[in-house]
């Protein structure tokens, strides 16, 4: 992101991953997302982290990294099984 650090929840994940150019191996992008924070209802996560978690080693496209961090946080920070905080 530029240098520029940021602190964001989940919901907002897509207006961070969406600036970076597809397809990205797992270890640029952990690199990109390094200077980005989670916010969780229960804590903070470096981004970079959560994708290190990942077991892809290429994201093709936003919805794949997507997909990746929203796979790889603690259980809590997406709140109840099949509740979502996101674009409603």
């Amino acid at each position: 992101m530029n240098g520029m650090t940021a602190e964001i929840r989940l919901n907002r994940l897509r207006t961070v991953i969406d600036a970076l150019e597809y397809p990205i191996e797992r270890a640029d992008a952990r690199e990109e997302l390094s200077d980005v924070t989670l916010l969780y209802a229960d804590g903070r996560e470096s981004l970079a982290a959560v994708v290190d978690r990942s077991n892809d080693e290429v994201f093709r496209s936003m919805e794949d990294l997507e997909a990746a961090v929203f796979g790889n946080v603690p259980v809590e920070a997406v709140g109840e099984p099949g509740q979502s905080d996101g674009d409603a």
